[in-house]
């Protein structure tokens, strides 16, 4: 990614279900365990760790359906948590595509949970900062993530 512009990748999405519900979908382990990860990921609930505190952990792995050696590990530090509105934090990856082997990559994360009417949440997912080759992919990842999640958020 060097030498590459990088900016910050925002994704708008409503869910069809209260803003805390979403919230709780984001910090209760066995929910995030259920939904994250693009289709063809898995996170095992063994490795799923949140404390939703400023300085506390948030830790997960994602895995490869068809490959289970190729993982995926996210740890994270809150940095900022309003319950139901907000979670700021850094975060660092590894074996992300495009990464070298041993190689991590540290990010910024702000997830922002707004009231809608009817009893819609609106999200403002803000993480970065990306090079254009890795922001297009994890838009898509995120993309597929969500509908994973607005069907967990359905049942």
């Amino acid at each position: 990614m060097n030498g590459t512009t990088r900016q910050d990748l925002v994704i708008t999405r409503e869910f069809d279900a209260p803003r805390e519900l979403v919230y709780r979908a984001f910090v209760d382990p066995d929910q995030l365990a259920a939904w994250f990860g693009p289709v063809g990921y898995s996170v095992p609930r063994d490795s799923v760790s949140v404390q939703p505190e400023a300085g506390n952990n948030y830790r997960f792995t994602m895995v490869s359906d068809a490959d289970p050696s190729q993982t995926s590990p996210v740890n994270a530090t809150f940095s900022e948590v309003v319950e139901n509105e907000l979670l700021i934090g850094s975060e660092e990856w590894a074996g992300a595509p495009g990464l070298a082997e041993g190689e991590t990559m540290t990010m910024s994360m702000r997830l922002e949970f707004h009231d809608l009417a009817g009893g819609r949440t609106k999200l403002v997912l803000r993480q970065g900062p990306y090079g254009p080759e890795l922001e297009d992919m994890a838009r898509a990842g995120w993309n597929s993530s969500f509908t994973k999640l607005d069907a967990l958020l359905a049942g």
